[in-house]
């Protein structure tokens, strides 16, 4: 019979379980992943910012003036916003997998860890839905090209020229020199009259509506 002062005994970890090597090698393997992955998705991003040198040649000069003079800053934007949310992507994957290597070969049971991470993730995707909505609508505004910094756009909301895009907002500068920062996520519809064949709508001139008021003055005396 036990009293209420018995203890079970504490038995410490079994150390001689904890594979050290395997730690090291984990770790080592995931930066070397995460380092090789890094450089190629700056390599990739370099050569897409550069763009194609076919028009670079000497005898396709004259082709030069007649590309867009915004062209090449809208194109490394694209390729700097995409290759730093794939660095993102990346770091945060590998990064997950050689923790859970790690304590894998500490000799952790990390079933339940994952468990608990699972819950929190759909608590913060539950509170955060309108800002992953905002990314998700940046990334695809810039892979699929529909405006860019210098374009002149019209959306619900203002009729501006974009100064600066990012993956949650962008900011334009309206007619009147108002700056509007727009989320992505709620720009339902946009138009790009910098891309297509927009045609200001023409103005009646002044003199003209007054000219065609004077006879009728007269006619009414």
């Amino acid at each position: 019979m036990y009293g209420l002062s018995t203890t079970t005994p504490i038995t410490p970890p079994d150390i001689s379980a904890i594979n050290l090597p395997g730690v090291l090698i984990s770790i080592g393997v995931g930066v070397a992943v995460w380092l090789v992955a890094t450089f190629v998705i700056a390599g990739i991003t370099k050569r897409v910012a550069a763009g194609t040198t076919f028009f670079k040649k000497p005898h396709f000069r004259w082709v030069a003036p007649a590309l867009r003079a915004l062209d090449h800053e809208r194109r490394v934007q694209r390729a700097n916003t995409i290759g730093s949310l794939l660095n993102s992507v990346i770091s945060v994957l590998v990064a997950v997998i050689t923790i859970m290597y790690v304590l894998k070969n500490l000799n952790v049971d990390i079933a339940p860890l994952l468990t608990s991470v699972g819950i929190l993730g759909v608590a913060i995707g539950f509170g955060a839905q309108q800002l992953i909505r905002d990314f998700l609508a940046g990334i695809f505004i810039t892979i699929e090209d529909q405006y860019g910094i210098g374009d002149i756009i019209e959306t619900s909301e203002v009729v501006g020229e974009v100064e600066a895009m990012g993956l949650r907002i962008t900011r334009v500068r309206a007619e009147d020199g108002t700056i509007w920062y727009l989320r992505n996520g709620e720009i339902l519809r946009v138009g790009n009259r910098s891309q297509g064949t927009y045609v200001p709508p023409a103005e009646e001139p002044a003199d003209a509506s007054e000219a065609g008021a004077a006879p009728q003055q007269k006619a009414g005396e």
